[in-house]
């Protein structure tokens, strides 16, 4: 039998599953899970935590490589992210469907 909260996931998922499947929706919602992760990278960096890694960086490299990088963490994290995220939602979703289904084949 299912709960009130798997119905609802249900009726829930039924009407928003293909919105939140937009890339773009993805990374708009993901944003802070990147910024999540390229934020240390980039204060260890401004901060110069690691002086050898700030000579090398700065002698090799130029900042518009690092803002790419950064750039290019956030956008990747916060897709990724979204993207599992979603794929767990429609496993779980598949999972109550096949058990709702089973239910009602019962009675």
């Amino acid at each position: 039998m299912l709960t009130k909260e798997e119905k609802d996931f249900i009726i829930y998922w039924e009407q928003n599953r293909d919105r939140q499947k937009k890339t773009f929706r993805q990374w708009l919602i993901g944003l802070p899970i990147g910024l999540l992760f390229a934020v240390p990278i980039f204060l260890n960096y401004a901060l110069g935590w690691y002086k050898r890694a700030g000579m090398v960086a700065g002698s090799q490299s130029s900042p518009l490589i690092l803002i790419i990088a950064i750039l290019a963490i956030i956008t990747f994290m916060a897709i990724f992210y979204k993207q599992y995220q979603w794929d767990q939602y429609e496993q779980r979703y598949r999972e109550l469907k096949v058990q709702q289904d089973r239910e009602s084949s019962e009675t």
